[in-house]
């Protein structure tokens, strides 16, 4: 079972940054693809960027051009740069990892959550 621990997150006023770190315990091959979904309260939960194992990176609109994922194969772990936080970047931001390039299917795609972290950005 592939297990992933998330850290980073917390408060930020608009314009600010932070960054999220994703540490996943499996193998190359559960983690072909990681990333990041949010979701704020009563929406759905939303792609926010993921990162293939070759370093290829896709974005939602909302955040392209402020934020920046990567990940770093030797140390198993992804990274999210939030930069020039906005409020509706509020929510909880939730690592994942597929063994699929791409997810289509949040219950049939991804293999593991990491427990969630807390975004808020206010003034």
């Amino acid at each position: 079972q592939v297990q992933l621990v998330e850290s980073g997150g917390g408060s930020a006023q608009p314009g600010e940054s932070l960054r999220l770190s994703c540490v996943n315990s499996g193998n190359r091959f559960s983690a072909n693809s990681m990333g990041w979904f949010r979701q704020a309260p009563g929406k759905q939960r939303e792609l926010v960027a993921a990162v293939t194992y070759g370093g290829s990176a896709t974005y939602a609109d909302s955040v392209k051009g402020r934020f920046t994922i990567s990940r770093d194969n030797d140390k198993h772990t992804a990274y999210l740069q939030m930069d020039s936080l906005k409020p509706e970047d509020t929510a909880v931001y939730y690592c994942y990892a597929s063994p699929y390039f791409e997810v289509k299917d949040l219950d049939r795609d991804v293999s593991s959550w990491g427990q969630g972290t807390q975004v808020t950005v206010s003034s």
